[in-house]
């Protein structure tokens, strides 16, 4: 399933979740990978990954750009912009209440991403003290 944005079709964000398997299980596919990545690059850049962390670290698990801007010396678009890739990328929801649009991590999106290299650690860990 996809849906339409502009010319472009984009995988839904179950779609996305579906291809992460664990990495050491087996190979994954070209279109697995495709599905992954723009999760990964999402959190590829350093503004992305500590909105994400204070983000799911903000009490109540969830916190709206009012609450990120103190940490950050970007402007409040800029900042918008960041958290907007991360909801395209399945990572964050978002819920508006008056004029404040707040962001909660998605639970099932983070277990995907980190059982992404959960096998691939232990087994090397294993294989290293063997």
């Amino acid at each position: 399933m996809s849906k339409s944005v502009g010319s472009a079709v984009l995988p839904l964000v179950e779609d996305r979740l579906e291809c992460c398997v664990p990495l050491a299980r087996e190979p994954i596919s070209a279109e697995q990978a495709t599905g992954v990545v723009s999760m990964l690059k999402a959190v590829a850049d350093p503004a992305r990954l500590r909105l994400l962390s204070l983000v799911l670290s903000h009490e109540g698990g969830e916190a709206c750009v009012c609450d990120l801007l103190p940490y950050f010396d970007l402007s409040q678009p800029t900042i918008s912009h960041h958290l907007k890739v991360l909801h395209d990328a399945g990572l964050l929801h978002r819920e508006k209440r008056g004029t404040w649009v707040y962001y909660i991590a998605r639970p099932e999106a983070m277990a995907a991403l980190g059982s992404l290299f959960t096998v691939a650690a232990s087994s090397t860990l294993e294989g290293a003290t063997a």
